[in-house]
């Protein structure tokens, strides 16, 4: 029996061809659709959608669904919304924005399906090329699907591959659906939006931008270098002591400090001691991966970096997570909760970026600041200074 998707389905499944479909029936141009009324209804609701995948985390359930709308407008503004959401994103080329956004959608598609009606659920993981009554997966979709998802069960040297077939278990079918449903939505992201259109949504980019820089504050707060994960540790130590660091280390590194907050100038400053640092090539490096060209890049998981041979020196709590900003953010979040209330002399340090680390005078760490000096240096240079 044929599966019947209707106009509400789209809302759940915006992702589906036949949602496209929907959207190109009525839309239009994204400039004249912009200049009406619904899509000025669509755009706003496409903000919300972005927004709102700042609060999320991945594999976490999702706030509670707002009713469907029934009516014919309703349902535009809804699914449009969606559509212009992938522009909005694709003006902003964040890769964090994308990144968070997509794993946000696919999840709030996911949690539809476990409701739906087995019929329709079937018609979704087809229209995506899954199987979900069967207990394998060809090899070259496993492989994409895979590279998303974050534990260690799902890396290929973890399965069991028979004649280009990667077994899965029945409990492990949804999983895989979910990662189908971002990849379709991340597929092509960011789309090449012409420069006139992403000039009209500015100020809604704009705004995003400012949320999103916030929504980073919140999380990570100042860069803290003592609660770096033992990796980042190293890769500092390294270019502190005058040694080349690889290529994989030097993405990873500059990504890193980057998706934490800190400024391009203090993170060209940090390679400054390398034997091999050339001023011009290191600030296209720099502003390359910051998004200086168009993309911004997060830093690696604990996956790849296991891979590339950055990852070193693990300690207990990179057991417990998968990427290292996850790293950052639980040791920044713990040392918080164990801090003591401190009084008298404080030293504090502080990079151009607005970072700073308090410690008390008496037993302070030495601090390497943007290039690669200790803070104990600064402090005997200027006793010397006193002293004279």
């Amino acid at each position: 029996m044929r599966v019947r998707i209707d106009e509400k389905d789209f809302i759940n499944y915006p992702f589906l061809k036949e949602s496209q479909n929907f959207v190109s029936s009525y839309a239009g141009s994204p400039e004249r659709f912009l200049g009406t009324s619904t899509g000025k209804a669509a755009l706003a609701q496409a903000k919300d959608r972005i927004l709102s995948s700042f609060a999320g985390k991945s594999g976490q359930k999702t706030a509670a669904r707002t009713s469907i709308p029934t009516d014919s407008e309703g349902i535009k503004i809804a699914v449009s919304g969606y559509a212009l959401a992938r522009v909005i994103i694709s003006c902003m080329k964040d890769r964090m924005v994308i990144d968070r956004f997509t794993r946000n959608e696919a999840q709030k598609a996911y949690e539809c399906l476990l409701d739906e009606e087995p019929d329709k659920k079937v018609f979704v993981a087809t229209s995506l090329g899954i199987d979900i009554s069967a207990d394998e997966v060809p090899l070259v979709p496993y492989v994409e699907l895979s590279s998303g998802m974050r534990e260690e069960r799902w890396r290929l040297v973890n399965r069991d591959i028979e004649h280009g077939m990667v077994k899965v278990k029945k409990n492990e079918t949804d999983e895989i659906l979910r990662e189908c449903i971002r990849v379709a939505i991340s597929r092509n992201l960011p789309l090449p939006i012409p420069q006139g259109i992403c000039e009209v949504l500015s100020p809604v980019v704009k705004e995003i931008s400012a949320a999103e820089q916030q929504h980073l504050l919140e999380q990570f707060g100042s860069v803290d270098e003592s609660c770096f994960p033992p990796c980042m540790q190293a890769l500092i130590t390294a270019l502190s002591a005058g040694t080349n660091i690889s290529h994989p280390g030097r993405f990873a590194l500059t990504a890193f400090l980057h998706n934490i907050g800190m400024n391009s100038s203090d993170i060209i400053g940090l390679y400054c001691r390398a034997p091999d640092f050339d001023l011009s090539r290191t600030m296209y490096q720099v502003e390359h991966i910051s998004g200086r060209g168009g993309t911004e890049y997060t830093a690696p998981s604990c996956a790849a970096m296991r891979t590339t041979g950055v990852c070193v020196k693990k300690d207990q709590l990179c057991d417990r997570i998968s990427h290292p900003l996850n790293y950052y953010k639980q040791k920044k979040r713990k040392d918080k909760r164990a801090a003591p209330v401190l009084s008298g002399n404080m030293l504090v340090n502080r990079n151009a970026g607005g970072a700073h680390r308090e410690n008390e005078a008496g037993n302070s760490e030495n601090i390497r600041d943007s290039r690669g000096h200790q803070q104990g240096e600064h402090d005997e240079e200027n006793n010397k200074k006193n002293q004279s």
